[in-house]
C-alpha cells in the first residue's frame, strides 16, 4: 500500500478526440479546444492526444497536427502524444515533427511513444506497406529518435532539423508487460493505457518499478495511470452520463463502432449479459460519481497503486456536462 496523497498527485487529460452522434469532426476539434483552455485554469498538467486509424468514432489520426492546434491556442499547460504509434513512422520524421512543435511552444511539448498500430490490420498494411513488423524494432525505433534529439548527433550523417539538443521528454506507453520492460530498461516514464486494458496495470507498474535503471531523463520511476472519469452532481446522474462510455465500448467489444451515443435511461435493453461483462472488465479502472465518491474511489485507488499521475479521459455526450466532469474531477482531487 502505497502512503501517497491524492493532493500530491499530478492530474492530466488524455482527449481521444471522440466525434459525438449528430455533431461534425470540426466541432470535436472546436470543443477539445475549449476543453484544453478550461483545463489549463483547472491545473491539469497535460493535454495528451492519442494516434488512431480508421474509426469513425475517433478524429486524432493527425495527432501532431492537432497537437500543434491546442499548444498555438493555450498558453501553458503541456501538450502531446499518448501516443504516436511509433513503427507507423519513421523515427526521422517523428523527430522533425515534434522538434518543430517544441521549437514553436518550447518545454510545453511531450511525446508518448505506443508500439500497437493504433487500428485494424489492414489499415496497418494500408500504413506501413512493406514494414508490417516495424513494431519488432520499437527499442531499435526509440533509441534512433533518442540519438536524433541529441547534441551528439550534430555529426552525423541524418540530422532532425528542427529537433537536434531539444529537450523534448520521451514516454513510453503500454498496455502490456513488453513495455514496461522497455520503459525500466531506458529509464524513462511510464504511461498506462487502465482506460481500456486494464488487465496487466498492475503487473505492468511492478516489473517497470523493480526493473527501472536511472538515466538523464529520469532518476526515478514515474508512472501515469490512464482511467475513465465521469464525474457530475450526484451519483446517480454520473452514472446515467456514463451509459455513453458504456455504448461505446459495446461497440468495440462488438465490432460495430459507433459516434458517440446519448445517454440513455437504463442499459438492460441495450446489451445482453457477456456484452456487459466483457465492457465492464474493460471499464475495470472507470471513476464514475459525484466529487465525494470519486475522492474516495482515488484515495484507494492511490493507495493500491502508488501511480504519480492520473489521466482522465471522459466520453460524455453533452460537452458541457463533460467540461463539468473535468471541473468537479479536479476538485475531487483537492476535497480534505
Amino acid at each position: 500500500m502505497s502512503s501517497k496523497s491524492i493532493h500530491e498527485l499530478v492530474y492530466s487529460v488524455l482527449d481521444l478526440a471522440t466525434v459525438v452522434e449528430g455533431h461534425s469532426i470540426a466541432d470535436t476539434y472546436h470543443k477539445s479546444l475549449e476543453n484544453a483552455r478550461q483545463a489549463e485554469e483547472l491545473g491539469y498538467k497535460r493535454y495528451w492526444f492519442a494516434e488512431h486509424h480508421n474509426m469513425i468514432n475517433v478524429a486524432s489520426s493527425a495527432t501532431s497536427v492537432l497537437i500543434g492546434y491546442i499548444a498555438g491556442n493555450t498558453n501553458t499547460i503541456r501538450v502531446g502524444s499518448g501516443g504516436i504509434m511509433l513503427p507507423n513512422h519513421s523515427p526521422l520524421v517523428v523527430a522533425e515533427q515534434f522538434g518543430t512543435l517544441a521549437t514553436l511552444y518550447p518545454n510545453r511539448i511531450d511525446l508518448g511513444l505506443g508500439r500497437a498500430p493504433g487500428t485494424d490490420q489492414a489499415t496497418a498494411m494500408a500504413i506501413r506497406g512493406e514494414n508490417m513488423n516495424a513494431s519488432f524494432y520499437f527499442p531499435r525505433d526509440v533509441d534512433s529518435l533518442q540519438k536524433y534529439f541529441s547534441t551528439e548527433n550534430a555529426d552525423g550523417k541524418v540530422r532532425a532539423i528542427p529537433g537536434e539538443g531539444l529537450e523534448i521528454p520521451i514516454w513510453i506507453l503500454g498496455s502490456s508487460t513488453d513495455s514496461a520492460r522497455l520503459a525500466a530498461a531506458k529509464g524513462l516514464p511510464y504511461a498506462f493505457a487502465s482506460h481500456f486494458a486494464p488487465a496487466y496495470f498492475m503487473e505492468a507498474i511492478k516489473i517497470y518499478r523493480e526493473n527501472f535503471i536511472p538515466s538523464a531523463q529520469l532518476q526515478e520511476p514515474y508512472v501515469i495511470a490512464c482511467v475513465n472519469v465521469v464525474a457530475a452532481e450526484t451519483d446517480e446522474e454520473a452514472e446515467h452520463l456514463a451509459t455513453s462510455v458504456k455504448q461505446l465500448f459495446m461497440g468495440i467489444v462488438t465490432g460495430k463502432r459507433q459516434l458517440l451515443p446519448p445517454p440513455v435511461d437504463s442499459m438492460e435493453e441495450v446489451w445482453n449479459v457477456f456484452e456487459e461483462e466483457a465492457v465492464m472488465q474493460m471499464l475495470a479502472y472507470s471513476f464514475i460519481g459525484s466529487k465525494e465518491m470519486i475522492k474516495a474511489m482515488m484515495v484507494d485507488f492511490v493507495q493500491k497503486t502508488g501511480i504519480d499521475e492520473v489521466m482522465a479521459t471522459s466520453h460524455i455526450y453533452e460537452h458541457e456536462a463533460k467540461l463539468n466532469s473535468y471541473r468537479l474531477f479536479a476538485e475531487a482531487l483537492k476535497l480534505p
